[in-house]
């Protein structure tokens, strides 16, 4: 149908307008930005629409402009949208400040040329009606990217981290067409949809199965997940507004990808157990570490690694609509800490320190991860009960588990013997808010996606291995995070935080290994 078209307008305008900035080189740069302000506001207006045109017609997908399957095509459905208005929106928000942080730079049309087409790539790749076009506009992606990251292509540390995100990145783009090739061989079609419809039925067989590690491959290194994650910490050098758009948007590409290929993973029940594992560490390290950085944006990448590692969990664990939501969820928040990161650190300075903190020794921990577990327990019985917000997911009840693992440690400031007791009230409803919101949020993205994304199918052994392991570790690193101040002048913590902060030197160990110490030149940065 043509009318399923459309939202292919997004990323032409997107494209147009970083060809003609490209081409009138002798236009004012502050005309230059309002002009891609302005088509990133138009392409915001096509999202909208489609959105509109979803809830019209229903899902679909648009006629393929090109021969034997290889060509443009738009696929329009719940994910494909949502994703859509999360991209164009940020992109308008990230142009908006960009216009002026970037005011007075030599190189700012230059800037946004790429910043467009950028853009464009993801816009393109999100609503990809056919694996072709999903790997082109995903390669494209990760290009136009590396342009924006070598913006102060002097810097060492700018070329250091740029040289490991390709390298990385090129890894995944190797990975992906591997797995595109074999999903096109067991399915016989080019098509996502028609690929889905068989794999929801059972098709594919071995090809399939062998996609689908590829495919988890390409996401763990797309969204930075353990050992691979030290790019991600270390692209600071390049503009705030770079920072904003890649770990808001660009990042979020491994968990979209697990996510559009959803009917393919179920296929291979091992493959999300090791995405399980995978993810579920990547968070608990990101996690950890994040505690310990002394400045804001480094912590914020940090904060980044641990929530794709989060997201890469709930993918292995099946719950797709979860994890669409917190793509969703996590992008809008990531971008405006970014973006504020600057005045929230003066903001921050120019307050007076508070008094003294409420401590909470062994006993309020425990007593609060005890009322945390039975809030978490009362307000999932009454729920379901009461407006049917329960689920019968005992994936999506132990990712509830583990979220209220952080009210506990509100909790324990609350139970404090020298906290007052307004605090103490204040938590406990806030644990009783965050349990009814979870299920709220998880039936609500549960429905919106029915049709489009598989639910959990039922635990089996292996699943229920995996669901009381991660319980248990990050119920673990809850428990140490509430009684770090007990213990967190002992020698032995001090020793260990110093590794920490330098994150277990992983990233020096990859550096070593992609040699990336060598290209200390402008120019290898620049090639690379």
């Amino acid at each position: 149908m043509l009318s399923y078209l459309l939202p292919l307008l997004a990323p032409a305008v997107l494209i147009a307008a970083a060809v003609m900035l490209h081409l009138r080189r002798n236009i004012a740069a502050m005309a230059a930005a309002k002009l891609s302000e302005a088509a990133t506001l138009l392409a915001l207006l096509v999202a909208i629409v489609s959105l509109a045109l979803l809830v019209a017609l229903g899902e679909g997908d648009g006629p393929l402009f090109g021969f034997v399957g290889v060509g443009l095509s738009a696929r329009v459905d719940i994910v494909s949208v949502t994703m859509l208005l999360l991209v164009t929106f940020i992109g308008w928000i990230v142009t908006r400040y960009a216009r002026t942080y970037l005011d007075g730079e030599a190189q700012q049309t230059h800037f946004t040329v790429w910043l467009l087409a950028t853009l464009a790539a993801v816009s393109l790749l999100v609503q990809s009606g056919n694996v072709v076009q999903f790997v082109g506009a995903w390669v494209a992606t990760s290009l136009c990217l590396h342009r924006l990251l070598l913006f102060y292509p002097a810097r060492v540390a700018a070329q250091r981290a740029a040289y490991k995100k390709f390298v990385t990145a090129r890894g995944g783009d190797v990975a992906l067409i591997l797995a595109s090739g074999l999903l096109i061989a067991a399915y016989g079609t080019t098509q996502i949809s028609q690929m889905l419809a068989a794999a929801r039925l059972g098709e594919g067989g071995g090809l399939a199965v062998a996609a689908t590690a590829l495919l988890a491959l390409a996401a763990v290194l797309k969204s930075a997940q353990f050992p691979t994650h030290g790019w991600l910490t270390e692209v600071m050098e390049t503009p705030t507004p770079v920072s904003a758009l890649l770990h808001a948007g660009v990042v979020n590409g491994g968990g979209f990808l697990l996510i559009r290929f959803a009917d393919v993973m179920l296929l291979s029940p091992l493959m999300l157990a090791v995405l399980v594992g995978i993810g579920g560490f990547t968070a608990l390290f990101g996690g950890v570490v994040m505690l310990t950085q002394p400045t804001v944006k480094v912590s914020l990448a940090w904060s980044t690694v641990s929530q794709m590692g989060f997201m890469i969990l709930q993918c292995g664990l099946a719950l797709f609509p979860l994890a669409l939501l917190h793509i969703l969820a996590h992008s809008l928040y990531k971008a405006h800490a970014f973006l504020s990161a600057g005045g929230a650190v003066e903001r921050v300075a120019a307050t007076r320190r508070p008094g003294p903190v409420a401590v909470p020794d062994l006993r309020a921990v425990a007593r609060a991860f005890g009322l945390a577990i039975a809030i978490y327990g009362i307000v999932y019985t009454t729920s379901g009960a009461l407006f049917g917000f329960g689920s019968k997911s005992p994936q999506a009840v132990a990712l509830g588990a583990i979220l209220i693992f952080g009210v506990a440690y509100l909790l324990a400031q609350g139970l404090a013997d020298a906290a007052p007791r307004a605090l103490t009230r204040r938590t406990a409803l806030m644990s009783v808010v965050a349990t009814l919101a979870y299920f709220a949020l998880q039936r609500g993205s549960e429905w919106v996606s029915a049709g489009t994304l598989p639910l959990a199918p039922v635990a089996g052994p292996m699943e229920w291995a995996l669901i009381l392991l991660a319980l248990v570790s990050f119920g673990a690193v809850a428990v140490a995070q509430s009684t770090l101040p007990l213990w967190s002048h002992h020698p032995a913590a001090q020793g260990l935080r110093v590794h920490l902060v330098n994150g277990l030197y992983i990233n020096a160990i990859e550096d070593r290994l992609l040699r990336g110490w060598s290209r200390s030149s402008p120019k290898a940065g620049v090639a690379s």
